[in-house]
């Protein structure tokens, strides 16, 4: 999705965002992820709640690990072939960092692919809601993947507002745009997140929020109103819920697929999901190689130990 380059505001703003540091047990973990996939590896996106947080201890640090292709990051196969078809595959991943373990969920998508969806090429909102989202660079091969990624950030932000904007009235502020924009993403996706979430969200990272949309909102033909911190829109937008309606079956269809998928792709997801249940009930298991292999295969005999060793009710 071609912008306007270097002289682009929003590209100009998400440039920079990239460009920010990230804190030493974030880029060990992102050192693991990269050696773990090579010279596949174009770049690698830190962001979610440990962004949020300023803080990973104790939590599950959020990864985007960007490759050449599937085939260059796994070779030819089965974890290839899925991640092509349905992407990204999803990974657990431990590194040692000054006497304590950093943990990674991270996600592998090509450039490519990325690119597409985090622009808002796709239809459902996975990538463009997610990465509208602040976000770091934590590993990048080079210049042109920079600008490559400044460019699909951009564009998630631009699809974003204009998707907000048939969410709300005539007149709305930044927040009430995406509130509601974080809302029907929400709903796309097997998650359970409490009506205040999407304020939260918001609230988290207001500043990011209010720059990235002034540069996108007059082109969109909304202007400033009299009253602070609102907004008009010149021509408000048809009604979207039968296309939100449309996102939200397909997202739980595809959400139920990626889980399927992750029997067969998520690498140490039973270890990850021990982990958890150790961390809150105290209760530990030791795995067989092929449970590690296998976590959803072999959560049916997991869950029955789990129970009988009292890791909850």
């Amino acid at each position: 999705m071609a912008r306007g380059g270097t002289n682009d505001p929003l590209t100009s703003l998400r440039r920079k965002e990239l460009a920010l540091p990230v804190a030493a047990p974030i880029a060990a973990i992102t050192e693991a992820a990269r050696q773990r996939h090579g010279a596949a590896v174009a770049a690698v996106l830190f962001y979610g709640s440990c962004l949020r947080l300023g803080n990973d201890e104790g939590k599950i640090v959020d990864l985007y690990v960007l490759v050449d292709g599937y085939a260059a990051a796994y070779g030819a196969g089965l974890r290839a072939a899925l991640n092509w078809l349905l992407p990204p595959n999803v990974f657990y991943l431990e590194a040692p960092f000054e006497g304590r373990t950093v943990r990674a969920k991270y996600a592998v998508v090509s450039l490519a692919d990325f690119a597409k969806g985090a622009s808002g090429g796709w239809f459902h909102p996975y990538l463009w809601a997610r990465f509208a989202q602040p976000c770091r660079l934590s590993y990048c091969r080079d210049g042109a993947v920079r600008e490559t990624m400044a460019d699909a950030l951009a564009g998630s932000v631009t699809k974003c507002v204009r998707e907000g904007l048939a969410l709300v009235g005539e007149r709305f502020s930044v927040r009430d745009l995406w509130v509601a924009l974080f809302r029907q993403t929400y709903g796309t996706e097997l998650r359970a997140e409490p009506p205040a979430r999407a304020g939260e969200i918001y609230d988290a990272n207001a500043a990011h929020y209010e720059k990235i949309s002034a540069a996108v909102l007059a082109g969109q033909g909304a202007v400033q109103a009299a009253e602070a911190g609102r907004w008009r829109q010149g021509q408000r937008p048809p009604a979207s819920g039968g296309k939100w309606l449309a996102r939200r079956v397909l997202g739980k269809l595809l959400s139920v697929a990626r889980l399927m998928k992750a029997a067969f792709t998520f690498q140490d997801g039973a270890h990850y999901l021990l982990w958890k249940i150790e961390r809150h009930s105290g209760v530990t298991i030791t795995l067989t190689p092929w449970q590690r292999r296998h976590p959803i295969l072999a959560s049916t005999v997991l869950f029955w130990r789990l129970y009988r060793k009292g890791a909850f009710r």
